[in-house]
């Protein structure tokens, strides 16, 4: 979304020390009672962590649950190699990663540590890459990863056996290292264990009750367990478990290979402190492979560990999998398929020269879980209360996955932002069994591409479609993929009007020039200059209706949406804190009838578990549709095609009114996230094709064109429009990101309201960059450098058209917050001028869009 211009606890909190053996339904706690009774589904590291994670804060009434054995419970946990590398372009995975090198440096089993810092060593082969560990190298400076770029000759003295001459460089993170996952495991069963959790081993979960939409307890061959709330930590079983609760987890098991080598005498000793491994953890990403010593405690010969993503997908089905006691070491791990390995062996020995005259000396595929997107699934479901996911995780965000998971569950919140992780992020039709495999498999393949921040998705596309996308499709439109949704960025067919309007668009770098043309300068001009359509369909619509729709949005809405109908309004969804869960327009079209414009599935999700009974909300996205009509010739074009007054006397801004336009019925909002004059029009899909016709025709004698999501952006940043979600999420409050217009504490109690009153000043805020240089262009996620050292990151960004240069958003201290402070955006190791500037940049009296 894009902002425009200005119950009691009940049970016992005992623990019994058997299972209960009665199946009759229990109803128990909401999140946040420490009575609350827990039955963690799993015992591997993120079980453990979890369990951990809730003892801390004081809940005791925590069972776990595990097939196998304790000591090794047989999922992924048990032969997973333990790289920890930090870096990721997503913040949030960052910080699990942080927080688990954090938690387990901290954790010692049988005197030995959990973690061991070797540091990673990631290196380049071709230009790309090396191009690509620069841009790393700013994502570790912008998430607080200390990290290096360093030589071939340095890359060889870090891991000897490496061929200097086969690499043009790496990147160094002394930080990384090697969790020793199972000892971690059970540092953290004997910790919960002593806060008063039950670990109980050799117990297969059967079945999960449920009574009046929420889980009541866990079937297991050996009894039943009672249960408020059921994390379902099981890995690859995740869906088998999700199965049994009437839940659908969009994660595939996939097999990954990993072999070690024969013993290497060259190792010999290296090992005689105790240390399993003392050089880098490396990773050749060109070729899909890493390495890890295993190095012998006793002194004799080591050997080295090799992972590789460069074989073909190997799904798994978890029913299929063998149990604990019939399979032939444990379940997670698979026979080795010698053939799928021999490339990988291959460049191994033309890499390391010295394991040439090695062999693979043992071998498995080891089982591991891949979602559609490749990020984990942390909360709870809403298909079924009390039931809760902590699944596809690996070792490496472990215990920040958990900590996270735990936070939701005992405060409502987390401490870092985790709506990439959220279980509704995926719609129902990404949900589908042959998505999930075809996205998930995908996801296996690109683990070490080198993915750019806009590239779409090879595989499952067109998934969603608007009804205007034959039309698209005949304008040329180049589409990249959101929420499942086909989304123009420009259109080929806009191409001659970059010559024609005298446009010289400054030259892109490769990087920054992937996904993106100088039309979309073309198509910002003329939504400038004379008007376009936007195709704004994706746009999550949300129908609130019922008597008690007004109290119920002004106790969860931060605004004042106590107006006439025919009015809207931008408000905010705060949590307890004060964050910003979402923003929302809120177009009220009858006394007790409300359109919500959203942003996710979770948003839906959030009001619905709020909502009383006289209030009834529903999702009518897929059902209706969105044209954006805006520019200075917007009422031209609208005017003539609809028997209401458009007027800005009879249509004010940030009005609404349902209408018609030709044949076609719509609900219009005179709003605009572009800057300009204009209209967003709804219909039902069945007449969409047929709105975006009658709009074309008539609007080709003023010269209408159709635009995409390139010059959307574009124009947003110079309006100084926010997106959730990129620019500010639930770790910000609204004054911290500018959006304090939205909240009106003198309306009433709302959510949040108190927490805002209670918090001081801002340490940080969103501010407004532009570049210097008017060529220069940045893309997103790039560290900011104040007064010489990183000190903040930018958010999102774009050329801006109007203005002439690179607008770029970004979280920095609150004392950079004024126009005129000179900063710099570091991009692929470049320091990048950029100067905070007053916003919004375009039209700041908002007369263009008052017109």
């Amino acid at each position: 979304m894009n902002t425009p211009a200005p119950e009691p606890a009940r049970g016992s909190p005992s623990t019994p020390s058997t299972p209960s053996t009665s199946s009759a339904p229990v109803s128990g706690p909401q999140a946040g009672s420490r009575t609350a009774r827990v039955v963690i589904v799993g015992a591997g590291i993120v079980g453990c962590s979890l369990a951990d994670e809730l003892t801390a804060r004081g809940w005791r009434d925590v069972t776990v649950l595990e097939q196998g054995p304790l000591a090794s419970p047989g999922g992924s946990t048990s032969h997973a190699p333990g790289l920890v590398f930090r870096t990721s372009p997503s913040r949030t995975l960052t910080h699990y990663a942080r927080y688990t090198v954090e938690k387990f440096t901290g954790l010692h089993r049988a005197g030995r540590p959990c973690f061991l810092p070797v540091g990673g060593l990631e290196v380049a082969t071709t230009e790309a890459r090396r191009l690509d560990l620069y841009r790393k190298a700013g994502l570790a400076a912008a998430w607080g990863v200390e990290g290096e770029l360093v030589g071939p000759a340095r890359c060889a003295e870090l891991f000897p056996m490496l061929d200097p001459g086969s690499v043009l460089g790496g990147f160094h993170t002394p930080g990384d290292g090697l969790a020793r996952a199972v000892d971690a495991c059970q540092a953290q069963i004997e910790r919960a264990s002593r806060r008063g959790a039950r670990f109980l081993e050799r117990h297969t979960v059967t079945g999960i009750e449920r009574a009046d939409g929420r889980v009541a307890g866990v079937v297991t061959d050996r009894g039943t367990f009672p249960a408020d709330h059921v994390v379902s930590a099981a890995g690859f079983w995740g869906p088998v478990i999700g199965a049994m609760a009437g839940v659908e987890v969009p994660l595939l098991p996939l097999a990954h290979q990993y072999a070690t080598t024969a013993p290497l005498p060259e190792l010999t000793g290296a090992g005689t402190g105790g240390d399993e491994a003392v050089r880098p953890i490396l990773r050749h990403q060109d070729h899909d492979l890493y390495y890890r010593e295993h190095l012998d405690p006793a002194g004799g010969p080591g050997r080295i560990g090799i992972g590789t993503y460069a074989h073909r997908p190997l799904p798994v089905d978890p029913y299929a999998v063998l149990p604990y006691d019939q399979a032939p070491e444990m379940p997670s791990s698979l026979p080795f398929t010698a053939e799928d390995f021999a490339p990988s062996w291959t460049e191994t020995g033309r890499l390391l020269p010295g394991l040439a005259a090695s062999r693979v000396d043992k071998g498995f595929n080891g089982v591991f879980s891949f979602t559609p997107d490749g990020m984990p699934l942390l909360g709870e479901s809403g298909a079924v209360r009390g039931f809760w996911f902590a699944e596809a995780v690996w070792v490496t965000h472990s215990a920040g996955a958990a900590r996270a998971v735990a936070e939701l569950m005992t405060d409502g919140r987390t401490t870092v932002d985790a709506h990439e992780c959220d279980p509704h992020r995926f719609e129902r039709a990404q949900r589908s069994p042959a998505h999930v495999r075809e996205r998930g498999e995908r996801s296996f393949v690109e683990v070490y591409d080198v993915i750019h921040p806009l590239q779409p998705p090879a595989t499952g596309r067109p998934l969603r479609t608007s009804p205007f996308y034959p039309r698209q499709q005949e304008l040329g439109a180049r589409f990249l993929e959101s929420g499942g949704w086909e989304r123009p960025h420009w259109y080929e067919a806009n191409a001659p009007l970059v010559e024609q309007l005298g446009l010289r668009p400054p030259e892109r770098d490769p990087w920054s020039a992937r996904h993106w043309s100088p039309i979309a300068a073309a198509e910002a001009k003329l939504t400038r200059e004379r008007v376009a359509l936007y195709d704004m369909t994706p746009l999550r619509r949300l129908e609130v209706t019922g008597p008690g729709s007004l109290p119920f949005l002004q106790r969860m809405t931060s605004n004042n949406l106590k107006k006439r109908p025919g009015s809207v309004t931008y408000t905010l969804l705060l949590d307890e804190s004060g964050g910003i869960r979402s923003d929302l327009t809120a177009a009220r079209l009858g006394p007790e009838r409300w359109q919500l414009g959203a942003n996710t599935p979770a948003d839906l999700d959030w009001l619905v578990r709020h909502a009383p009974d006289d209030v009834h909300i529903r999702d009518i996205t897929s059902g209706t549709c969105c044209i954006g009509v805006w520019g200075p010739l917007a009422r031209e074009l609208v005017q003539p095609l609809t028997p209401a007054d458009f007027s800005h006397e009879a249509f004010g801004y940030f009005k609404a009114r349902e209408t018609y336009v030709g044949h076609v019925p719509v609900t219009a909002l005179r709003v605009s996230y572009v800057g300009e004059l204009g209209w967003e029009l709804y219909a039902d899909a069945d007449v969409g094709l047929r709105l975006w016709d009658t709009l074309w025709e008539a609007g080709q004698q003023l010269g209408v064109a159709a635009a995409g999501r390139s010059a959307f952006n574009s124009l947003r940043l110079e309006k100084g429009y926010r997106a959730w979600g990129a620019d500010m999420t639930a770790e910000h409050t609204p004054e911290e990101a500018g959006v304090g217009f939205a909240v009106r504490p003198a309306k009433g109690d709302f959510l949040g309201r108190d927490a805002l009153a209670a918090r001081s000043a801002p340490e940080r805020k969103l501010v407004c960059l532009t570049l210097d240089d008017p060529a220069a262009v940045v893309l997103g996620s790039e560290p900011v450098h104040v007064d010489g050292v990183v000190d903040g990151y930018v958010t999102s960004a774009s050329y801006g058209y109007s203005v002439g240069r690179c607008v770029a958003y970004a979280w920095l201290p609150a004392r950079t917050a004024v126009p005129g402070t000179s900063v710099a955006v570091e991009y692929f190791g470049d320091k990048v001028a950029a100067t905070v500037a007053a916003e919004p940049l375009f039209d700041p009296e908002m007369a263009r869009i008052r017109r």
